[in-house]
């Protein structure tokens, strides 16, 4: 029996754009609700979110029984956290600040058994092989792991091109207000500036058969990055969905009496 298939690597690899949600509530219950509501994949966050290993367990757990794809971010691209996050379960990986092709090679040592890779050969303890259920996991994990790259700072865009050569890296994920931060273009009369910037890493992205991928709230972006090739797109954050809600309840509930001291 060979490890799980990775339906979003394959709908990467057929071009196939994938339509995702950002998750930062930290919650198996809220997970469990997002990929629920339709969307082809979901990032667990444990960069800008309250995660560590158990909970982004808990809601890969909780989240096995939707036809959603979770995408895991570690707080960084790490062996030693490569390694505790695909054991428990994680088939895609979105490592933040890759600035270089040597980091990017080191990440893809990361996801592989030796003798090419570091992997760590104890499976049989993990929730991955299904504890040992899946017998011919050593032999095949490594073709349903999914590796991407985000780069998002100048010195990962100056080295994208030889990123994109490294062999075993799947994806890479432009982050948008990262990058705008470092190549200081963050105010509105910047904007085209930035998305021309952005727009251009995804054509290079694309052409050199490498999936790209984005997440941004603007509408107008995600539509022209769609076009320019992009492949894996987050359209949505939960924190921000669940927040705007509750604050707009809130105001809709204060609106309706007048509370006003004489």
């Amino acid at each position: 029996m060979p490890a799980p298939k990775n339906p979003f690597k394959a709908a990467l690899k057929a071009g196939v754009p994938q339509m995702g949600c950002w998750m930062g509530l930290a919650d198996p219950y809220v997970s469990e609700i997002t990929a629920g509501a339709g969307f082809d994949w979901v990032v667990v966050d444990g960069e800008h979110a309250p995660n560590d290993l158990r909970s982004i367990t808990a809601q890969l757990q909780v989240m096995a029984a939707r036809d959603c794809h979770p995408v895991v971010r570690p707080v960084i691209g790490e062996s030693w956290m490569i390694k505790q996050y695909l054991d428990a379960g994680a088939q895609t990986l979105l490592n933040p600040l890759v600035e270089s092709a040597e980091q990017a090679r080191d990440l893809a040592r990361a996801v592989t058994y030796p003798p090419h890779g570091i992997r760590g050969v104890g499976a049989a303890l993990a929730r991955a092989s299904d504890f040992g259920g899946v017998p011919d996991y050593f032999e095949t994990a490594g073709d349903e792991v999914c590796l991407l790259a985000q780069v998002e700072n100048r010195a990962g865009l100056a080295a994208l091109d030889d990123i994109l050569k490294v062999d075993g890296l799947d994806g890479v994920f432009i982050g948008p207000a990262d990058l705008g931060a470092d190549l200081d273009l963050r105010g509105p009369d910047q904007a085209d500036e930035l998305k021309a910037v952005i727009l251009d890493a995804i054509s290079r992205i694309a052409a050199a058969g490498k999936a790209p991928g984005i997440l941004t709230l603007d509408v107008e972006l995600q539509k022209a990055c769609l076009e320019a090739g992009a492949l894996f797109v987050a359209t949505s954050i939960d924190v921000t969905v669940f927040a705007n809600g509750m604050r707009k309840a809130a105001s809709d509930a204060l609106a309706l009496v007048d509370r006003r001291i004489n």
